[in-house]
C-alpha cells in the first residue's frame, strides 16, 4: 500500500486489497466495491456511495464525469476491472450478483419443498465454483435417493450467481419404456432453448457440439443434466469455455470425465430421514408416536426421499391410520416387483401401497398411463389411452399429482418419475388384461396418426391429396385449423409422435407406422430434422417390406430418395428413386412415380446431365397431367425451368416458372410458388431487371417468413445477396450471404452451403479482400467436389468458374507487392 500513496504502484495486489478489506470489516458488497475501485472501477454514473469507515477516516466516494465512470467507460476500459474480479473470486465472494438478462433461460423446476438434510453434500458443492475453468460436477447414486432433488436445491441456490440462466434437460438415462436421449437431441433441445432456431441446427453431432459451445462462450451459465446414463451422452453436452457450472446426476458414476468433482449420493441418514417424514405429516400427527416406530418406518423405505415422501402422502390422506398400522402394511408389500433391484424393494412397497390407496378409476389411469412409450404426454392423449373426457382426465391427473404419482413439469404436460412409471407399467401388465392394454395403445395411436394429419393438412394444405386418409379417431382432438397453433403441435408433438412410430413398428401395428412416415414426412424436412426422417422412413420400408405393402414401400422409398438428396448422398437417392420406378410397375402407384422421376430430374440436373432430366421431368409432367396431380406437375414446371436456365434457355426457363406460379397459386401450394418465385428472381436478375427481381425476391422472404421455412428464407437471402452485388452494394451483400450461409449450414445442404460460399467470395471481392474471397471460393470448390458435381443450382457456382476466380485471386497476390 505503500507503494501505491507513493505513485510507485499503479494497483495494489489482489492479496493487499483482501488484508485492508478484512481489517475494515467490510461486507461482501463492498469488498465488490472496494476492488472495483481499486482497480480501476467506479461506482454507477450519477451516484454516490459511502464506503465503511475505519476509526478517524471517511472513505466517501464522490460520483466522476461519464467518460471515465464505470457504467458508461468503453469496453475497453471496463475489461480489466472484470478479469481482475473473476481472478480472485475470493474478493467478491458474498457480493451482489449481476443483474439478469430479461430472456436469460430459467429452466430449472421448483425447488423442492421438503428438501431435507445433505449439509455435506451442499458445502461440497458450494466450493465448485471457478470462473477460470467449466466447472462439472457429477452426482451420482441409487435411484430415488434424491440426486435431482440435490441437484435442483443446490442449483436454485447458486443460480444467481449465474445471470445468463440456468438450462434443465432430463437425459432420460434410466427411464423404464423410453430410450436414453441421444446427446444430439440434448444439443437440439438445448440449442433451441439459448434461441437457435430448429432448421438452423446442424444434423452433425460434432457440429451441433460446437455450435452448443459457441453459444454459451463468455457466458455464465448453469446448466442441470438429469438423469444421464453414461460418459458418452454426456460429453458432447460439455461447455468449452470457463464461466459455466454443469450438475450431471446419474445411477453411475461417471468415472470418464475428466476434471469433475463426484459426489456419490448415498440414503438419508436415519436422523434426516426421520425428519423429512415429520415434514410430510406433521408433528402434530406423530406426537405420541414411538421412535422405534418411525426408525422402523423410514428403514422399510430405505431412506430414500421419494419412498418416504410417498408414504408420508399415504399417511396424510388416511387420519384413522398410524404409524404403526402403516409400517404394517409396508411389511407386506416387500415381495412385490421382485425384479427390480434388491436395495429398490422398500420404494417398490410403497408405491403398490400408494396404488392400491387410489379408488378404481385412479387406478386404472395409472396402470394405463404407464403404456405412454414417449417422454410426457398431454390431456388429449391422456383421454385417448383412458377413454374418457377432457374434464374427467383431467380431474384424474390432478389427483394423481397430489399422491406424488405424477409430474407436471411443465402446465399442462404430465409425466412419470422413472420408478412410477415402472410401477405403473408393471401393473398394467399384472391386472389389464392383453387385450385392454391393446385396445388403450391402439386408441392412443389413432389419436396421435389423426390429429398429426389433422395439423399437417392445416399447416401444409397444398400436399393434403399425397398423404394418406386416415380413419378418425374416437377421442377428442385440439383445435388445429390455424396454421400456426398446428405447426405448434407438431413442433412440442413430434418426440411423441416419433415415440408412438417406433412402438408401432415394435408391436405388429403397421399401419400406424407408415401413415405416420408419411405424414411427417414434410414436417421433418421443413424443421431440419432429417436424420429423424431416415431413421422413421426406413423402419416404415423394413415393415412396409414385411407386410408385402407395396404402396407404403414405395412412399418409402420415394422418401429416403428425398432426404438423402437434401444430405447430398446422391448416390443413395438414386438408388433408392430407381427402387421406386422398378416397384411402380407392380402397383400403379402413380404420384409415387411421379415422385421418383422428379427425384431422378433433381439428381441428374445437380450433376449437369441436363438431357435426361429434361426427360425425366417430361415424363412426369406428361403423367400428372394424365392423371391430375397437381403438387407433382408443379414440381416437374419448375424442374424444367430450373434446368432450362442452367442451361442458358432463360425464354423456356421463365415460361415454365411463370406456369408454376399461376397455378400454385391457383391451389394455394406455398412450395412451389416459392419455387417460381426464385426462378423468376433469377432470370429478372440475370437480365438486369432488378425492380422485377427485387419483388420477387422480397415476396419469397415474406412467404418463407409466414411459414417458418428455412430452406426458403435461403433461397430469397442468396437471390437477394447477387442482386444486391449486381446494383453495387457488396457490404449489403455480405449481409445476406452471411445469413444464408448460416441457414444452409444449419439446415445440413451441403449444395447451398456451396452456393452461399461462392456468393461471399464475390462479395469480399468487391470490398477490395482477395485473401477472405479465396477462402470462401475454397471452401465452396472442396464442397462440390466432395459431392461429386461440378455445378450448383446458382449459374455462377460452378467448378469451373470457381478455379477461374481462384487463379485470378491467386496472380493478384502475386502482383500486389510491385503495385
Amino acid at each position: 500500500m505503500q507503494g501505491v500513496e507513493s505513485g510507485r504502484i499503479t494497483r495494489p495486489r489482489s492479496g493487499s486489497l483482501r488484508l485492508l478489506a478484512d481489517g475494515l470489516g467490510l461486507s461482501a458488497a463492498e469488498r465488490a466495491v472496494w476492488t472495483a475501485i481499486a482497480h480501476g472501477g467506479l461506482p454507477a454514473s450519477g451516484s454516490e456511495m459511502n464506503m465503511p469507515q475505519a476509526p478517524g477516516h471517511s472513505t466517501t466516494v464522490q460520483p466522476q464525469p461519464a467518460e471515465q465512470s464505470g457504467t458508461d467507460a468503453r469496453p475497453e476500459q471496463q475489461q480489466p476491472n472484470r478479469q481482475m474480479l473473476s481472478a480472485d473470486p475470493s474478493l467478491t465472494r458474498g457480493a451482489a450478483p449481476s443483474a439478469p438478462s430479461r430472456h436469460a433461460p430459467r429452466q430449472l423446476p421448483a425447488p423442492p419443498q421438503m428438501f431435507t438434510g445433505r449439509a455435506i453434500e451442499l458445502a461440497n458443492l458450494e466450493k465448485i465454483h471457478d470462473a477460470s475453468t467449466v466447472v462439472i460436477s457429477t452426482i451420482d447414486g441409487m435411484a430415488g435417493v434424491g440426486k435431482t432433488a440435490l441437484a435442483v436445491h443446490a442449483a436454485h441456490q447458486m443460480a444467481d450467481r449465474y445471470p445468463d440462466g440456468q438450462l434443465f434437460i432430463d437425459l432420460h438415462g434410466y427411464t423404464d419404456g423410453v430410450a436414453p436421449t441421444p446427446p444430439g437431441e440434448a444439443l437440439d433441445r438445448m440449442l433451441r432453448t439459448l434461441g437457435v432456431p430448429g432448421e438452423r441446427i446442424p444434423a452433425d453431432l460434432d457440429e451441433r457440439a460446437g455450435l452448443y459451445r459457441s453459444r454459451l462462450a463468455d457466458q455464465r451459465m448453469l446448466i442441470v443434466l438429469d438423469n444421464a446414463v453414461s460418459e458418452t451422452q454426456v460429453k458432447p453436452l460439455l461447455p468449452g469455455a470457463p464461466g459455466c457450472v454443469l450438475l450431471v446426476t446419474s445411477r453411475r458414476r461417471l468415472a470418464g470425465l475428466d476434471h469433475t468433482h463426484t459426489l456419490s449420493l448415498d440414503t438419508l441418514p436415519v436422523t434426516d430421514a426421520i425428519t423429512l417424514f415429520r415434514r410430510g405429516v406433521g408433528d402434530s400427527r406423530l406426537a405420541d408416536q414411538p421412535p422405534v416406530v418411525l426408525v422402523e418406518l423410514v428403514e422399510l423405505c430405505g431412506r430414500l426421499p421419494l419412498a418416504i415422501r410417498i408414504a408420508a402422502a399415504r399417511l396424510r390422506s388416511h387420519p384413522t391410520w398410524d404409524v404403526s398400522h402403516l409400517v404394517q402394511r409396508l411389511r407386506d408389500q416387500q415381495h412385490r416387483l421382485t425384479e427390480l433391484a434388491a436395495g429398490q424393494r422398500n420404494v417398490t412397497a410403497a408405491l403398490d401401497l400408494s396404488y392400491q390407496d387410489l379408488t378404481a378409476d385412479l387406478g386404472r389411469a395409472y396402470r394405463l398411463l404407464g403404456l405412454h412409450p414417449g417422454p410426457d404426454i398431454d390431456l388429449y392423449a391422456a383421454a385417448a389411452l383412458l377413454d374418457t373426457t377432457l374434464p374427467e382426465v383431467g380431474r384424474m391427473l390432478e389427483q394423481l399429482l397430489d399422491s406424488h404419482l405424477l409430474q407436471e413439469p411443465t402446465p399442462g404436460r404430465y409425466r412419470f418419475h422413472d420408478l412410477t412409471r415402472a410401477h405403473a407399467a408393471h401393473t398394467a401388465t399384472e391386472e389389464e388384461t392383453e387385450r385392454g392394454r391393446r385396445m388403450a395403445i391402439d386408441r392412443l395411436l389413432d389419436y396421435y396418426r389423426h390429429t398429426a394429419a389433422m395439423a399437417t393438412d392445416a399447416a401444409q394444405p397444398y400436399e393434403h391429396e399425397h398423404r394418406p386418409q386416415v380413419p378418425p379417431a374416437r377421442t377428442l382432438s385440439p383445435a388445429l385449423s390455424d396454421p400456426a397453433a398446428a405447426l405448434d403441435w407438431l413442433d412440442n408433438e413430434l418426440p411423441n409422435l416419433l415415440a408412438a412410430a417406433s412402438y408401432a413398428a415394435d408391436h405388429g401395428t403397421p399401419a400406424h407406422l407408415l401413415h405416420l412416415s408419411t405424414i411427417l414426412h414434410r414436417h421433418l424436412r421443413t424443421r431440419g430434422r432429417l436424420h429423424d426422417a431416415v431413421t422413421l422412413h426406413e423402419q416404415a420400408l423394413a415393415v412396409a417390406r414385411a407386410t408385402g405393402d407395396q404402396a407404403a414401400e414405395l412412399d418409402s422409398l420415394t422418401g429416403l430418395g428425398h432426404i438423402y438428396r437434401l444430405q447430398g448422398r446422391y448416390q443413395r437417392a438414386t438408388d433408392h428413386y430407381h427402387q421406386a420406378l422398378q416397384l411402380n410397375r407392380d402397383t400403379g402407384n402413380d404420384p409415387g412415380e411421379v415422385d421418383a422421376l422428379t427425384g431422378l430430374g433433381h439428381i441428374h440436373r445437380m450433376q449437369g446431365r441436363y438431357e435426361p432430366a429434361v426427360h425425366h421431368y417430361q415424363q412426369a409432367l406428361q403423367l400428372t397431367r394424365t392423371t391430375g396431380h397437381r403438387p407433382g406437375e408443379l414440381n416437374a414446371l419448375v424442374g424444367l425451368g430450373h434446368t432450362h436456365r442452367a442451361q442458358g434457355r432463360h425464354g423456356q426457363a421463365a415460361d415454365h416458372y411463370q406456369q408454376a406460379l399461376v397455378l400454385a397459386r391457383a391451389t394455394g401450394h406455398r412450395i412451389a410458388e416459392q419455387a417460381a418465385l426464385v426462378g423468376l428472381g433469377d432470370i429478372h436478375r440475370r437480365h438486369g431487371r432488378h425492380e422485377q427481381a427485387a419483388d420477387h425476391y422480397r415476396r419469397l422472404l415474406d412467404l418463407a417468413h409466414e411459414s417458418d421455412d428455412r430452406n426458403w428464407q435461403f433461397e430469397a437471402r442468396q437471390g437477394l445477396g447477387r442482386l444486391q452485388h449486381a446494383t453495387g452494394h457488396p457490404v449489403a451483400a455480405l449481409t445476406h450471404h452471411q445469413q444464408a450461409l448460416a441457414l444452409a449450414t444449419d439446415l445440413g445442404h451441403p449444395d447451398d452451403q456451396a452456393r452461399a460460399h461462392d456468393g461471399l467470395a464475390h462479395a469480399y471481392l468487391a470490398l477490395h479482400q482477395p485473401e477472405q474471397a479465396r477462402t470462401h471460393w475454397q471452401h465452396a470448390l472442396d464442397i462440390l467436389i466432395r459431392l461429386g458435381v461440378d455445378r450448383t443450382d446458382d449459374e455462377e457456382t460452378t467448378v469451373t468458374a470457381i478455379r477461374a476466380h481462384l487463379v485470378d485471386v491467386a496472380d493478384h497476390r502475386k502482383a500486389a507487392p510491385s503495385e
